[in-house]
C-alpha cells in the first residue's frame, strides 16, 4: 500500500486516556441565532415600508398646500403606492428564482430609497405620483422576499418567534408614522417625511450585502407574462373600484364597471392558470386547507379591522375635537399592546393550535371592535387608551397567527409563491376594509356637523364587528388543532 494512501483508521484521533473524559460537543446554534442579522434586516425593511404607508396620512393638507392642489386631489398620491404594491408583488417569486434573493432584495431597497428621495424633492403632483409608483416597485419585493427568505432560513419551530420580532419592528413604523408625519409637517417640512428613508435605505443596503442569503434556482422557469398582466389588471380594477367607492358621491356606474372588469380579468386568469405549468400565482395551492383558510380568514378579518385606524382618528379629531397630534398619539397604546402580546403568541400556538386560537381570538377581536361603540365625546382619555391597548394586544396575536398559518402545511419549495399570494391578499383586503369603513361611515352620517360623527362611528364599529366575527367560522374549517409543525411538511 502506498505511504500516502491512509486507511480510515489512520484518520481517527488518538483515543483519550482512561482518566480523561471526552470533551462535550458544543451545542449547535439555533437558526434564529445563526440568522440574527437577517431577521433584523427584514425587520428594518418592514419598518421602512410600514412607516411610509402611514406617515403620509397626517401630512396630506400640508402637502396639498405646497403642491397647489386640494386635499382630496392628493388621493392619487396615496393610492398609487398601494396599487403598485398589489400589482407587482406577484412578480417577486420569479425574480427571486431567476436572479437570487440577495440581488432582488438589494434592488428593492435601492428602488424604494430612490423613490423616497424623488418624493421628497417633487414639485408637482404628477411628479409625486410617479415617485410613489417607484416606491411601490421597490416595496413590492420587500415584504414577500423578506418572508420567503425567513421561511427558507428559520426552522419552523422558531419561525413564529422570528416573525413576531419582524412584525414588532414593522409595527413601530406604523406607530411612529402618524406621529412623525404630523410633527414634521407642523414643525419642519413634509418633505422630510420621505427623505428620512434615505439613510435607512443606505444602512439596509449594507446589511443586505452582509446578512442576506442568496437563494435561487439553477434554471428558473419562463415568466408567465400573460398571467401577470391578467392578475395585475384584476387587482388594479378591484382596488380602483374600492377607491372610487370610498370617495363617495354615489358613483355606482363607475364602481360597477370596474368591478365587472375585475371579475372578467380574474375569471380569465383562473382559466389561464390551469393551463400553464408555472403561473404567476399558483392557485393549486388553495387545495391545501391551511392555505385557503389563511387567505380567506385574512380577508374577512381585515375587511372588519383595516378601517379602524381611520374611524378612530375621525371620531377623536372631528367628533370629539382632538388635535391631529393627540389623535395620532392615541395609536401608541395599540402598538404597545400588540408588541406585548406578540412575544407570547408562540407559546399559545403550541398549546392551543391555530384552529382553537384563531377561532377564539377572532371572536374576542370582534367584540372589542364593537365595544368602541360605548365611547362618546365625554369619554376620559385613559379609558380610550386602555381600550386601544387591549384591542391592540389581541390584534397583534391575530395578525401573527394569520400571517404564519399559510406556511404551516406547506413544502418549502412553495414558500415563495405562498408569500407572494399572502402579501397581495393582504394589500387587497386592507384596501377593501378601508373602503368598507368609509362607505359605512358616510352612509350613517345624518348631517354634516361634527357631532354627527359620533353616532356614525358607533354604528360603523358595530357593523364591522359583525363582519370580523364571520372570520371565526373560516378559521374553524382547519382540521385537527392546526398546531405548528415540528418540521417542514413535504408534498
Amino acid at each position: 500500500m502506498p505511504e500516502n494512501f491512509a486507511t480510515p483508521e489512520a484518520n481517527l484521533p488518538d483515543p483519550p486516556p482512561h482518566d480523561e473524559a471526552p470533551a462535550p460537543a458544543a451545542p449547535a446554534a439555533s437558526s434564529s441565532e445563526r440568522y440574527r442579522g437577517l431577521i433584523w434586516l427584514v425587520a428594518a425593511a418592514f419598518f421602512m415600508q410600514a412607516l411610509d404607508s402611514t406617515i403620509v396620512n397626517t401630512a396630506v393638507p400640508a402637502m396639498a398646500d405646497a403642491l397647489h392642489v386640494t386635499p382630496l386631489g392628493m388621493r392619487t398620491a396615496l393610492t398609487s403606492y398601494v396599487l403598485t404594491l398589489a400589482i407587482f408583488i406577484p412578480a417577486s417569486p420569479w425574480l427571486c428564482d431567476r436572479f437570487g434573493t440577495r440581488r432582488i432584495f438589494a434592488a428593492a431597497i435601492a428602488t424604494f430609497t430612490i423613490g423616497s428621495l424623488l418624493c421628497g424633492i417633487a414639485q408637482t403632483l404628477p411628479q409625486l405620483v410617479a415617485a410613489r409608483v417607484l416606491q411601490g416597485l421597490g416595496g413590492a419585493a420587500l415584504m414577500p422576499v423578506g418572508r420567503y427568505v425567513l421561511v427558507r432560513s428559520i426552522d419552523k419551530r422558531e419561525f413564529v418567534r422570528a416573525m413576531s420580532t419582524v412584525a414588532t419592528v414593522g409595527l413601530m413604523g406604523s406607530v411612529l408614522g402618524p406621529l412623525l408625519g404630523g410633527a414634521l409637517a407642523q414643525y419642519t417640512s413634509w418633505r422630510l417625511i420621505f427623505l428620512i428613508n434615505v439613510p435607512v435605505g443606505i444602512v439596509g443596503m449594507w446589511m443586505n450585502r452582509r446578512d442576506m442569503p442568496d437563494y435561487r434556482l439553477d434554471q428558473a422557469p419562463a415568466f408567465d407574462i400573460f398571467g401577470f398582466l391578467l392578475f395585475a389588471a384584476a387587482s388594479a380594477m378591484l382596488l380602483t373600484a374600492s377607491e372610487v367607492a370610498s370617495g363617495g358621491g354615489g358613483r355606482w356606474v363607475s364602481i360597477a364597471i370596474y368591478g365587472a372588469l375585475a371579475i372578467a380579468f380574474g375569471t380569465i386568469y383562473v382559466w389561464h392558470s390551469r393551463r400553464t405549468p408555472h403561473p404567476v400565482a399558483d392557485l393549486s395551492l388553495l387545495r391545501i386547507r391551511s392555505v385557503w383558510v389563511s387567505l380567506a380568514g385574512n380577508l374577512f378579518t381585515r375587511l372588519g379591522v383595516s378601517g379602524m385606524f381611520l374611524l378612530l382618528v375621525l371620531f377623536l379629531q372631528v367628533g370629539c375635537g382632538w388635535s391631529p397630534l393627540m389623535a395620532g398619539l392615541m395609536m401608541v397604546p395599540q402598538a404597545l399592546g400588540s408588541i406585548t402580546a406578540k412575544w407570547g403568541i408562540n407559546q399559545l400556538l403550541n398549546r392551543f393550535g391555530y384552529r382553537n386560537l384563531l377561532f377564539t381570538n377572532t371572536l374576542v377581536v370582534a367584540a372589542l371592535l364593537a365595544s368602541f361603540a360605548l365611547l362618546g365625546k365625554s369619554s376620559p382619555m385613559w379609558l380610550i387608551a386602555l381600550m386601544v391597548f387591549i384591542y391592540g394586544g389581541f390584534m397583534g396575536m391575530q395578525y401573527t397567527a394569520m400571517n404564519t398559518l399559510i406556511y404551516n402545511d406547506l413544502d418549502v419549495k412553495f414558500a415563495s409563491q405562498a408569500s407572494s399570494m399572502a402579501s397581495t391578499a393582504q394589500y387587497l383586503s386592507m384596501s377593501f376594509g378601508i373602503a368598507l369603513a368609509s362607505l359605512l361611515m358616510e352612509a350613517l352620517l345624518k348631517g354634516h356637523s361634527n357631532e354627527d360623527y359620533i353616532p356614525a362611528f358607533r354604528w360603523t364599529v358595530l357593523l364591522l364587528g359583525i363582519v370580523t366575527a364571520t372570520a371565526s367560522w373560516v378559521f374553524s374549517r382547519l382540521q385537527n388543532d392546526g398546531a405548528p409543525r415540528p418540521g417542514r411538511a413535504s408534498g
